[in-house]
């Protein structure tokens, strides 16, 4: 079948991709910038018929992404699956990728380019390589950055091409962590200082945080093959997503931007409400569905939520821990949206894999979990059903031994020959990585772990 191309697109799009310039970087170029990101940019450029904002991508690892969008043109599809018929959209927003490994030099001078205003990010939380608040400046990587070499890490690709700089930069994190626009900011001084020189440049740098939602599971081929019937021609990049799109962005730009609020987002001076809600709610019930339901054997989350129990256990994890920790934002009905949460993970044509989800549990847990955790035990509430989620992950490193984690060695030497449930818990909270003093030191905290890991285990 014929290809998806400039020269055989089935629909023509309301913005020539051909007339878009590059005035975007986006760093980390998976699955969920393409479903996310790069489609409220086209939304926003078909509302406003701007065409400065074309995005550059980057691929911080292998070549695949390039090498399924170049015989494209750039284009690829998005296959939305709802509860009704599927739905297909071609995006070209995005219009060259480029991959660091391989010219790690060019990644930094796109950025540095004059043209470039905004540089945005989805490189998953292992991918900032911190360590408590911030820089590991011990990080081999870094330190190999730091001694001169051309930069591969994101926060030396980020310095470097703000030393090249005369104009204001925006850069903005679209990853699920705490204040990641403040976040970010701090590594990337950590990274400047400990380099011995701030450039003028990185006053005007700003750094918006944000918030994104928006469930995008692994491509398969069944997916491939159902957005060839629909286009016509045959699309190798086809990314999957649901139809629901959530993306908040603090309103706190260097210079010039897209209008990404003609194209569905919500600008705000406060994303923190929104975040919280989203990170202590979405966030954690999708790793705790995920942990459970592969210890069940579900291969989908779909599944494990259709479970009655663990359905069950995952809407009191949302009333009865989460929502008490919680400042609603403005128009924002907290059950409701816990209610929607679950409506969505229940979405039978979302195969989201449980595995995929329980991936980098070591540095999700602490953003998504574990503020809840320190929240209740500091009004002298019971953090049961939070605590469960925490107990699953505990078991799920036992009991995984292909575990994919950034800290995976280090895990599973903690619980090796392990098979005591207090012994477990103790190897665990003794990583201080993931777990702080306070935390390690609570005995009501470290009680519910015991029982809960002793009822898994049973």
């Amino acid at each position: 079948m014929t290809r998806l191309s400039f020269t055989n697109l089935p629909v023509a799009p309301a913005v020539d991709p051909k007339a878009l310039s590059v005035g975007i970087v986006h760093l980390g170029i998976g699955a969920f910038h393409r479903a996310h990101q790069a489609v409220v940019t086209e939304r926003a450029a078909v509302e406003t018929g701007e065409t400065r904002w074309g995005i550059t991508g980057v691929s911080q690892r292998s070549t695949t992404v390039r090498d399924q969008l170049a015989p494209q043109d750039g284009l690829y599809s998005v296959l939305e699956r709802g509860l009704g018929d599927p739905s297909i959209q071609v995006i070209g927003s995005i219009r060259d990728v480029l991959t660091a490994p391989e010219d790690p030099e060019a990644v930094v001078a796109r950025i540095a380019d004059p043209a470039v205003s905004v540089v945005t990010l989805t490189v998953t939380e292992k991918g900032y390589r911190a360590a408590g608040d911030g820089l590991d400046l011990d990080d081999p990587e870094i330190r190999a950055d730091l001694a001169g070499r051309p930069p591969r890490t994101v926060v030396g690709q980020l310095a470097a091409a703000i030393t090249r700089r005369d104009e204001p930069l925006t850069i903005l994190s679209c990853d699920n962590l705490v204040a990641n626009g403040p976040f970010l900011r701090k590594l990337v001084t950590d990274y400047l200082e400990a380099l011995g020189k701030v450039p003028p440049a990185f006053e005007g740098t700003r750094f918006p945080a944000s918030m994104v939602d928006r469930i995008v599971p692994a491509t398969t081929d069944a997916d491939r093959d159902d957005a060839a019937r629909m286009l016509g021609v045959r699309d190798e990049a086809v990314v999957v997503a649901e139809p629901f799109l959530q993306w908040v962005i603090e309103d706190e730009f260097a210079g010039a931007r897209p209008a990404w609020e003609r194209g569905g987002a919500v600008l705000t001076s406060d994303v923190a409400p929104w975040e919280q809600a989203k990170l202590r709610m979405l966030n954690a019930t999708h790793s705790m569905l995920a942990y459970l339901g592969a210890l069940r054997g579900y291969e989908t989350i779909a599944e494990a939520v259709r479970d009655e129990e663990l359905g069950g256990l995952a809407r009191q994890l949302m009333t009865e821990d989460v929502i008490p920790t919680l400042t609603p934002p403005d128009g924002l009905d907290l059950a409701a949206y816990g209610a929607t949460v679950l409506e969505r993970f229940e979405n039978p044509a979302l195969k989201h894999r449980t595995r995929q989800v329980a991936m980098d549990g070591s540095v999700k847990l602490p953003v998504r979990m574990l503020g809840t955790v320190r929240d209740r035990l500091a009004t002298g509430a019971e953090p049961n059903l939070i605590s469960l989620a925490v107990a699953a992950w505990m078991v799920y490193v036992l009991r995984t031994p292909d575990l994919d984690d950034p800290q995976a060695a280090r895990l599973q030497t903690a619980v090796a020959n392990i098979t005591d449930p207090t012994k477990l818990v103790d190897a665990l909270l003794s990583v201080e990585t993931v777990f702080t003093p306070d935390l390690r030191n609570s005995e009501p905290f470290r009680a519910l772990l015991i029982n809960h890991v002793t009822a898994l285990t049973r």
